[in-house]
């Protein structure tokens, strides 16, 4: 089974608040992307970054790009947390 890749869509520029306008992580949240190694840690970690995405808002444009670096993988990317 392929493993379900990094949230990073490749932008990597730290200007909302220190975090990337491409996908919402920090510097801190990248390192920590890389040490999640298990299908489980890394599907939760991606869903915690959507739920990132969802609160600081203006991030749709990465749902686009995620699922392209996903369907290239074959894999299902995790769905979407509802809001509250």
């Amino acid at each position: 089974m392929a493993k379900l890749p990094s949230p990073c869509i490749g932008v990597c520029r730290f200007k909302r608040d220190d975090h990337c306008i491409g996908c919402s992580m920090t510097r801190d949240q990248k390192a920590l992307s890389k040490q999640a190694k298990k299908p489980k840690a890394r599907r939760a970690f991606v869903t915690l970054v959507m739920a990132q995405q969802a609160v600081m808002g203006r991030y749709r444009h990465w749902d686009e790009a995620y699922a392209k670096r996903c369907a290239k993988k074959g894999v299902e990317p995790p769905e979407r947390p509802k809001a509250a």
